[in-house]
Parts: structure tokens; sequence; C-alpha cells
């Protein structure tokens, strides 16, 4: 009869360094992605710069520059008034159609006529990682939209413009899920858009987000029409030129910073889950 002897218990180091080796590899891999794509966009960047400014910088010119000194439009301290509404927006709508431009455009195209993406899912990563690094790509030319736009605007208006950041904290939570916002956008419509569809796509989806996004006018100015003030709640960019008037306009009545923080976090978190959801269902589906 033989006596068993004392339990060991063996330890598996491979198992333990299993999850911080996949969260490597996988910030491994979206940085290799975020690499390879600011590199093609440091080639395409005339055209980056084109998208970004034009826009804005015929709207400023005509509206804050031209329409004052032609004796048309607002004048006098409403002029001044609208100048400062004005900017903030113009801003916004930068940060919010850079994510369209740069992800939900060339995303159609990849799906549909490229077949570009089937590369990029071939990585050692979950699919979803892709759909991830698109959000983030996104999310920074967004930024940089931001940045490049803001100086333009302001310089540009003939009336003076009051701006004044009385929250740091704000305005970086408001960049950050702003930035965000637009990549996940951007991912949305590019993996539930064909590429036929594109001209359908600005008319139906762009122009309304700009027109009734807060962009031109505060959201509390259109108390005058409530059905309509709650119904744009529905758009994001109302939440972005709200937020950045919020931090940088604060002579301008806004919403309330609270309820754009959070409002810019679930329109986030919804649109980044269909976007992502679209992403696997055509890539794998």
């Amino acid at each position: 009869m033989s006596e068993a002897g004392p339990t060991t218990t063996l330890s598996h180091p491979t198992t333990d360094l299993l999850e911080p080796s996949r969260a490597r590899a996988w910030s491994d891999a979206v940085r290799g992605l975020l690499l390879r794509d600011l590199r093609v966009l440091r080639r395409e960047l005339p055209a980056f710069l084109t998208r970004t400014v034009m826009q804005p910088l015929l709207f400023v010119f005509v509206f804050a520059y031209l329409f004052p000194r032609i004796g048309q439009g607002i004048g006098g301290g409403a002029g001044e008034e609208f100048a400062t509404i004005l900017v903030p927006g113009l801003v916004a709508v930068a940060v919010i159609f850079q994510g369209i431009i740069a992800v939900a455009l060339p995303l159609s195209n990849e799906f549909g006529g490229t077949k570009e993406i089937e590369d990029r899912i071939m990585a050692p990563v979950p699919v979803s990682t892709v759909a991830v690094e698109k959000i983030l790509f996104g999310a920074l030319q967004s930024v940089a939209a931001g940045v490049l736009v803001l100086p333009m605007v302001v310089a540009i208006p003939t009336t003076p413009i009051a701006l004044e950041v009385t929250s740091l904290p704000l305005l970086l939570a408001v960049v950050v899920l702003s930035a965000l916002l637009s990549g996940a956008l951007g991912l949305a419509l590019g993996t539930y858009v064909s590429p036929r569809q594109i001209g359908l796509m600005f008319s139906v989806v762009v122009l309304p987000l700009t027109f009734l996004g807060a962009v031109y006018y505060p959201w509390t100015a259109l108390e005058a029409v409530p059905w309509l003030q709650w119904l744009v709640l529905l758009n994001p960019l109302v939440y972005v030129s709200e937020g950045l008037r919020a931090a940088i306009t604060p002579s301008i009545p806004t919403m309330a910073p609270a309820v754009v923080l959070v409002a810019l976090a679930v329109s986030t978190g919804l649109l980044a889950l269909i976007g992502l959801r679209g992403f696997v269902r055509r890539t794998v589906g």
C-alpha cells in the first residue's frame, strides 16, 4: 500500500501572461495600423488641408467678413454676437465632417471597390481591432481639423469675437469626446453606405446635420420652435457645437455642459457599437 505524497500545485506562467500579451499585441497592431494610415495621410496632406478648411473658410468669409463690409446681414452688436456664435459652430462642423470624410468615404470604397480592407483584416488580431483603429484615426484627424480651423475662423471676421476658456478640463473633454464621436459616426456610415449611395448620403445625412446642428445659432435659440428644439437632439452635431460654445464662448447661452458631455458619450458609444457590428458583419459575415 503506497502512501500518497503531498499534492503539488503547478503554476502556469503562460496563463498569467496571456492577458498582458493579448493587450500588448492589440496595442501594437493598432499602433502599426495608425502609423500606416498616418504615412498615407502625409502623402495626401494637400487634399487633407483643402477639404478641412474650404467650407469653414468660405462661410466665415462671406457671413463674418464680407457681409459686414457691404452692409448686409447682421450689424452692430448683434453682428459681434453672431461672429462669436459662428466660431465654435464652424469648428464643430470641421471636427464632425472630418470623421465622415476620413473614415466613411474610404471605408465605403474599400468594401465596395478596392477590397483593400481584406489586407487589413489579415492582421493577427480580432477584426473589431481594425474598426477601432478606424475610429481612432478619424478622431486624430478631427482634432487636427479643429486645431487648424479655429485660428482661421477667429482671424477672418471683421467684428470682435469673445472667446474665453473658462474650464480647461471641460474643453479637453469636449474635444476628445467630439473627435471620438466623429470617428464613430464615420465608421457607422462607412459600413452601411455603399459607394453608389455616397451622393445620397450627403443629401440625406450631411446637409441636415449641418443646418440642424446648432452651427449657426445656439440650441437655446430654438425655444421659439419647441418641436424642432427637441427634434434636433437626435443630431450629434448639436452636442459638439454646444459643447464647444460652453467651453470657449461662455457669453453665449448654451446647453448645460453636464448634459452635453453625457450626450456626447452616449452618442459615441451607440455609433461605435453600430459601426463595429456593421464592420464585423461585412468582413466576416
